[in-house]
């Protein structure tokens, strides 16, 4: 088989994954809301899905249309960071259990999570999500998208992240601890 049509078969597969993962993160969503969660920050919400979604696109298109080289060692490396990011990820989902989602979502008077890798990371998460980033397109070699969506990411994850630790304080009466 082609190296890059490996490729793209794994970039299927973790779009598969992505697709399970908001099914998971809906049913979170509808109960969270229904226990009197508020949202904030639900603006950048869109601009959050369209940049995931380029950069599945991108991943695939870079590799195809540069012809982007397949580099073994780089791609063996890469593989092997996106297993460790996919485990944190893993890791995280089942550390929030069902107060996981894609959205900022909390609970009036609920404590934020600190078990799991919360014990040892504030925004766990997107550190996985920062590894994919960079670690997925460099699989094949796909430097630009690499770079580019790394800086994106990068935007995207600093508002985020300010909009979480506020709604956090601001719901649940401890600053500065995160609860996705």
């Amino acid at each position: 088989m082609d190296s890059r049509t490996a490729y793209t078969i794994l970039i299927g597969l973790v779009a598969a994954e992505r697709v399970a993962e908001l099914g998971l993160a809906h049913r979170n969503d509808t109960a969270l809301r229904a226990a009197g969660g508020v949202e904030e920050g639900s603006a950048a919400y869109p601009w959050m899905v369209a940049l995931h979604t380029a950069f599945l696109i991108a991943c695939v298109a870079e590799v195809w249309c540069l012809r982007t080289p397949w580099i073994p060692a780089l791609g063996a490396a890469m593989l092997l960071a996106m297993a460790c990011a996919m485990g944190l990820r893993a890791w995280t989902v089942a550390a929030l259990g069902p107060r996981w989602t894609t959205r900022v979502l909390v609970v009036p008077g609920s404590l934020p999570v600190t078990s799991g890798p919360y014990r040892l990371l504030r925004h766990p998460n997107y550190l996985a999500v920062a590894v994919e980033v960079a670690a997925l397109p460099l699989i094949h070699a796909a430097w630009i998208t690499a770079v580019a969506f790394s800086v994106l990411n990068g935007m995207l994850l600093r508002e985020r992240i300010r909009v979480e630790d506020a709604a956090l304080a601001k719901w649940s009466g401890v600053p500065g601890r995160v609860s996705e």
